[in-house]
């Protein structure tokens, strides 16, 4: 592993590619070489809600060599799963809110509250989330409304190292043009509009090297062509699972959640390498077989369903086919054996990996 050299900020620059250049260069898969890649890995903090239970709502580290590097939403209960964790947030600078729902977006103050204690100097964070609404703010309105000179947080602003939140708006309207975000070490970020009921929602994928890594949020049927837009050759796509396949979900679900045969559809369609299934709902917990058996009507990659404390490594191209859940060693190849995953809260689901 390659050292880390911290940084008190990230610099960013915001650009407004058209969708040509969006599809051309930064949504195709790049070509794999033999030059050292950087290990890039989601740790999810939760994997649950909006409802009570024992996962906390949605939200995910972004590690890069081991750093959180940046945060994608924060669900009620992602700050106790990243104390539980034990990963250093020192260099946490990014937070991507795919919608402000709250079971997204509640535990934000947490973070910034963590980083103020924490750091030293001037401390930035930047929060990148769609443009709003009649019923929602624009991320930036969120933002400046809790951490602004007169927001409801503003004694953040100097409790502790002076701390700065800024936010950016991605444009949340189905057909927009994306918005790509250049961060420092060689990161692209890229939000793009999909949909989300009445919720302004956007999706990210995030560059990495050769590596690319995609999150959904919550997605309703009419959002999933731009996903599979955007996800076009991603090592891993991480998107809601809230519903069963109909008609064993309540209807008005549907107008907001993707069922689990089109989330199948809409991975095999973009050429995406592994799926991690969140936002995981009681009734799709009790029926996971039911589900997977859904998405592999077309998806034929690895399918990961979430749990809290769960650690997914981000697969390299040229081994990322050889990575399959699995219950027993038989389940893998002559190679192989079963191995449970990392997580804080158990059943931890299993993959094949090298003997």
């Amino acid at each position: 592993m390659r050292p880390f050299a911290p940084r008190s900020s990230l610099e960013v620059l915001f650009v407004r590619p058209s969708v040509a250049a969006v599809l051309g260069v930064l949504l195709s898969a790049p070509a794999w070489s033999d030059e050292p890649q950087p290990q890039l890995a989601v740790l999810v903090l939760g994997s649950g809600g909006p409802r009570v239970s024992n996962r906390a709502s949605v939200g995910n580290l972004v590690l890069v060599d081991g750093k959180a590097l940046l945060m994608v939403d924060a669900g009620p209960g992602t700050f106790v799963r990243a104390g539980e964790s034990g990963q250093d947030l020192s260099a946490l600078a990014t937070v991507l809110l795919t919608h402000l729902h709250v079971d997204h977006s509640a535990e934000l103050p947490a973070f910034v509250k963590t980083r103020a204690l924490d750091g030293t100097g001037l401390v930035r964070m930047r929060v990148l989330g769609p443009s709003g609404n009649a019923l929602f703010p624009s991320t930036t309105a969120f933002v400046d409304g809790l951490f602004g000179p007169r927001g409801l947080y503003r004694y953040l602003r100097d409790f502790g190292a002076e701390m700065r939140v800024s936010g950016e708006n991605v444009p949340a309207t189905l057909g927009d043009p994306p918005r790509t975000v250049k961060l420092s070490g060689g990161i692209t970020v890229t939000g793009q509009a999909i949909h989300h009921g009445d919720a302004p929602a956007v999706a990210f994928r995030i560059a990495v090297g050769a590596q690319a890594l995609v999150f959904a949020g919550d997605i309703d049927p009419s959002g999933l062509a731009s996903l599979a837009q955007l996800a076009k050759g991603a090592d891993l796509l991480v998107v809601s699972c809230a519903v069963l396949d109909p008609p064993e979900s309540p209807p008005g679900l549907y107008q907001l959640h993707s069922p689990p045969k089109l989330l199948g559809e809409a991975a095999a369609k973009a050429g995406v390498k592994a799926l991690l299934l969140t936002h995981i709902a009681p009734v799709v917990e009790a029926k996971e077989d039911e589900v997977l058996a859904s998405v592999r009507t077309s998806f034929s990659g690895p399918v990961t369903f979430a749990t809290d404390g769960l650690r997914v490594p981000v697969e390299a191209p040229s081994a990322a086919k050889s990575v399959h859940a699995c219950n027993a060693d038989a389940d893998c190849g002559p190679s192989q054996r079963c191995e449970r995953m990392q997580c804080n809260h158990p059943p931890c689901p299993s993959r094949c990996v090298a003997r």
